[in-house]
């Protein structure tokens, strides 16, 4: 069976991304200090509010602002 259009965008934005320094992990194995920037796929949120497609951390804690992931090197959030 092919990818969906969803699979498709899923694995271009892990590639950016991993290319701009992020680990993007699945949400069922979560290190959040596996690097500065840890980006956690498919996240469950609170009740009520659905699911996340990434929810981004930094040294350990959630981003406050939200951050488009087309936008994460342009912001200046590339980590070593």
């Amino acid at each position: 069976m092919s990818p969906g259009p969803e699979d498709i965008a899923r694995e271009q934005i892990d590639r950016m991304l991993v290319s701009a320094g992020w680990a993007v992990q699945d949400a069922k194995a979560v290190n959040l200090y596996a690097k500065q920037g840890v980006a956690i796929r498919e996240f469950e949120l609170k009740s009520g509010f659905g699911t996340a497609d990434y929810l981004l951390y930094v040294d350990g804690k959630a981003a406050e602002e939200p951050i488009g992931t087309d936008r994460v090197r342009s912001c200046g959030l590339t980590f070593d």
